[in-house]
C-alpha cells in the first residue's frame, strides 16, 4: 500500500508542485496592481504592471520544477533576486520563493548543500533590509528568525525523510529473508518427504519381494503358505499406498480441499512394524527398556524410521536364515536403539548406494544425536542411534 502510495506520487508531482505555490501565485497576482507604482516596502524603481508581473513570474516560475532541480532552482531564483537588488527594483511578494526554494534543497538534498541555500537566505535577507536604509540588527534577527525556522523545518523533513526510506528498506529486506526462509524451509520439508517416500517404499517392497520369493516357493508344496504370503504382499501393498499418497498429498500446491490422510507412525506402531516384518520371513525380537514419556512426535517418527530402516535393510541384505534383535532404551536424557542381525553385514552398508543409512544420520543430526551403522566384526550388521530426548535444534 505504501509502494502505491509512493508512486502515485512520482506520477503527479508536477501537479502537486502546483498545487502547492498556487496560493503564492494568487498573491502575486492580487497585489501585482499596488507594486506597479513602485509602492514597494522600504522603496524601490517602479517597473510597471507588466514589469512587475514578469519579475513575479521569473522568480515562482521556477517553483514548479523546485522537487525534480532543487540546486538549480535555488541558483536561478538567488541570482534573479540578486539582479532585482543591484537594479534597485524593491522587494515583491514574488520574492518569497526565495525561502520555498531554500525549504526545498534543506528538505532533499545533502546537508553542505542546505546549510549553503540557508546562507544565501540570511545574506538576502540582509541585503534587502540593507536596502531600505540602515541595517536594523533587531528587525535583522527578528527576520533570521523566521528564515531560520524555514531551513529547520526543511531540514527535519529531510531526515525524517531518510528515516522513513530507511525503515522501508529494512522491512523490504525483511519480506526478502522471510520469502527466503519460506524457500528454504519448503525446500527442507520437501527433502524430508523425499526421504518419508524412501523409507516407506524400500521397506514395503522389500516385504513384498520377500513374501513374493516365499510364496513362489511355497505355491506347490504348502498352498496355505503361500496364500498366506499373497495376503501378506496384498496389505503391505496397501499400507505402502496409503503412506505415499499421504505424502505425495502433502507435496500438492493446486490448492484443492486436501483429503484426510493417516498420521505419521510414531511408537505405538513400533509393534506392528515389527509384526510385520516377522510376517516376512524375518525373526524378530525386540526389548523396550523404560518408558517413552512425553517424547514429541518427530522425535517418535525418526525411532520409528531408523528400526524400519535397519530392518529393511536385513530383510534387503541378510541372507537366509537371519534374524535381528531390536533394543529400544528410554533413558532420562535421550534415546538409545540397537538393531543388530547375523546376517552378510557388508552388503547392508553398500547397498543402494547407502541412501538408507544417510537418511538415518540426517534424521539424528537434525535432534543433535550420533548414529553409527557398520558390519559386526564377527558377521552381521549393528545399528547404534543415540538421540537427545529434548527435542529438535
Amino acid at each position: 500500500m505504501l509502494g502505491k502510495l509512493r508512486a502515485l506520487r512520482r506520477r503527479h508531482l508536477a501537479s502537486i508542485d502546483a498545487l502547492l505555490v498556487s496560493p503564492l501565485v494568487l498573491y502575486c497576482l492580487l497585489s501585482a496592481s499596488e507594486f506597479a507604482n513602485g509602492s514597494y516596502i522600504g522603496g524601490g524603481k517602479a517597473i510597471g504592471l507588466w514589469g512587475v508581473l514578469g519579475l513575479s513570474a521569473v522568480l515562482v516560475g521556477p517553483l514548479f520544477w523546485r522537487r525534480r532541480f532543487p540546486l538549480h532552482v535555488m541558483a536561478l531564483i538567488s541570482a534573479v533576486s540578486l539582479v532585482q537588488w543591484v537594479t534597485g527594483i524593491g522587494a515583491l511578494p514574488a520574492n518569497q520563493a526565495v525561502l520555498i526554494a531554500m525549504f526545498t534543497v534543506a528538505a532533499s538534498c545533502p546537508l553542505p548543500w542546505a546549510i549553503g541555500a540557508g546562507l544565501v537566505a540570511e545574506v538576502g535577507t540582509a541585503m534587502v533590509l540593507q536596502s531600505w536604509g540602515d541595517l536594523d540588527l533587531e528587525l535583522f534577527f527578528s527576520a533570521s528568525v523566521f528564515v531560520v525556522a524555514i531551513w529547520i523545518g526543511g531540514i527535519y523533513l529531510n531526515m525524517r525523510r531518510r528515516f522513513v526510506a530507511n525503515l522501508v528498506d529494512r522491512a523490504e529486506r525483511a519480506e526478502k529473508e522471510r520469502d527466503q526462509q519460506a524457500l528454504i524451509a519448503t525446500a527442507a520439508e520437501r527433502a524430508r518427504i523425499a526421504r518419508e517416500l524412501h523409507d516407506v517404499v524400500a521397506h514395503n517392497v522389500s516385504v513384498i519381494v520377500v513374501q513374493a520369493d516365499g510364496a513362489g516357493f511355497a505355491i506347490d508344496s504348502d498352498p496355505d503358505q503361500a496364500k498366506r504370503a499373497v495376503e501378506a504382499i496384498s496389505a503391505t501393498g496397501r499400507q505402502a499406498l496409503a503412506e505415499m499418497r499421504r505424502l505425495v498429498g502433502v507435496l500438492r500446491d493446486d490448492g484443492a480441499e486436501s483429503e484426510e490422510y493417516a498420521p505419521q507412525p510414531g511408537l505405538g506402531q513400533l509393534d506392528d512394524l515389527v509384526r510385520q516384518v516377522r510376517a516376512s520371513g524375518l525373526p524378530v525380537d525386540i526389548r523396550v527398556e523404560g518408558t517413552p514419556d512425553h517424547l514429541a512426535e518427530g522425535l517418535q517418527l525418526v525411532i520409528y524410521r531408523i528400526v524400519q530402516e535397519a530392518l529393511t535393510n536385513t530383510l534387503k541384505h541378510g541372507g537366509p536364515g537371519v534374524s535381528s534383535t531390536v533394543q529400544v532404551v528410554y533413558g532420562p536424557r535421550d534415546v538409545l536403539l540397537r538393531i543388530a542381525d547375523d546376517g552378510r553385514g557388508a552388503a547392508s552398508a553398500t547397498g543402494e548406494g547407502g541412501h538408507g543409512l544417510i537418511g538415518m544420520r540426517e534424521r539424528v543430526s537434525m535432534y543433535g544425536g550420533d548414529v553409527h551403522a557398520a558390519p559386526k566384526p564377527g558377521g552381521g550388521f549393528l545399528v547404534v542411534a543415540r538421540i537427545p530426548a529434548g527435542g529438535a535444534r
